[in-house]
């Protein structure tokens, strides 16, 4: 992380900022809320638990300036009140991962686009900057890599869920763009690229926490496709070092930025990876993406992001290898693991 350039109000020694977090159940919003109360801040999280976990937020819970509200992004009153008590807003809400989006496309489209539309015009009536997190999945099949900020979106048919996602996740980048240019408000967008860590969820088609799953239950891992496809994969604790320096860096305002690592790793070496890390004697076994997903799934064969933007602004790089995101996902299930079974014992 770059030296402290923070230039916020909190910094300045008028008193800490009250952050408010949609969506900061989930796994990268509580690792954010943590970094955010461990700095000195007041956090208030909105989350309606639909793929949060409460259990995310046990740390934060037990400090006194953090706030949790139970409740949805689409209840514009709700929004309207905790906007209105906050500094800044960090918009993490959203329909997120391949199999969800692809098995609920209705809502998934409906709630990423009308939750930032309630979401932005709160920022807006009460003057509060607000950073919209947006993804990779912006960029489509654009294979021109490392895809820059202003890298074309190449999409397929919109009647596939996964370009619908994009393009819903396009809307929100537009709305914030629009709120920024044509009435002042304080917009930063983040785009990111494939975010991995502990309490990351498998539920919902995220790839690291599958695989790992499966290692450690001695089952086979499931590669979709021939394997071949690669990605980039980022620690949670290197993105949220990424968030904080843009917050606090008054050249983000207005400005979209890649965040995510560009070390590039095939799926199925990944899947081989896993099994080293989890010290398992599980078989990789192919799964053709038919057999995986409805007809008309499409996957992109690369994605790698320039983050030369965010760089120059803040000096920001990763720092933690896929290694260390393997061992600290591996120990954390095996935890949590060992947690689940241990309340399953019963006391004679």
């Amino acid at each position: 992380m770059a030296p402290d350039s923070r230039t916020t109000a909190s910094s300045a020694g008028s008193g800490p900022l009250r952050y408010l977090i949609t969506g900061g159940a989930g796994f990268i919003g509580s690792h954010l809320v943590d970094a955010l109360l461990a700095r000195g801040d007041q956090v208030t999280v909105l989350d309606n638990l639909s793929t949060g976990r409460a259990v995310n937020l046990d740390a934060a819970a037990r400090d006194p300036r953090f706030e949790f509200v139970r409740g949805s992004v689409l209840d514009e009153l709700v929004v309207d009140e905790l906007v209105h008590r906050c500094d800044v807003v960090v918009h993490l809400a959203a329909a997120v991962g391949v199999r969800l989006i692809i098995e609920q496309p209705l809502h998934s489209f409906t709630t990423n686009i009308r939750g930032s539309e309630i979401v932005i015009e709160a920022a807006h009536r009460y003057r509060r900057k607000v950073v919209v997190v947006s993804t990779s999945e912006i960029y489509g099949k654009n294979g021109d890599l490392p895809l820059s900020e202003d890298a074309d979106r190449v999409l397929g048919s919109p009647t596939v869920a996964r370009w619908a996602y994009s393009t819903a996740k396009a809307v929100d980048e537009i709305l914030a763009a629009a709120y920024h240019r044509e009435r002042g408000l304080e917009t930063v967008t983040v785009r990111l690229f494939n975010t991995v860590g502990p309490r990351q969820s498998g539920s919902y088609g995220m790839v690291i926490p599958s695989l790992v799953d499966q290692a450690l239950r001695g089952d086979p891992l499931t590669v979709h496709g021939d394997g071949k496809q690669t990605r980039c994969f980022a620690h949670v604790a290197d993105v949220v070092d990424a968030f904080l320096l843009l917050l606090d860096s008054p050249g983000a305002v207005g400005e979209v930025f890649n965040v995510g690592s560009q070390h590039e790793i095939s799926i199925l070496d990944l899947a081989r990876e896993v099994v080293r890390a989890a010290g398992s004697s599980s078989a990789v076994r192919l799964v053709p993406y038919d057999e995986a997903y409805p007809v008309g799934f499409e996957d992109m064969r690369r994605r790698v992001p320039d983050t030369t933007r965010l760089t120059a602004l803040t000096g920001w790089r990763p720092s933690r290898t896929l290694s260390e995101i393997l061992a600290d996902v591996v120990a954390e299930k095996t935890r949590t693991a060992g947690l689940v079974h241990a309340t399953d014992q019963v006391t004679p």
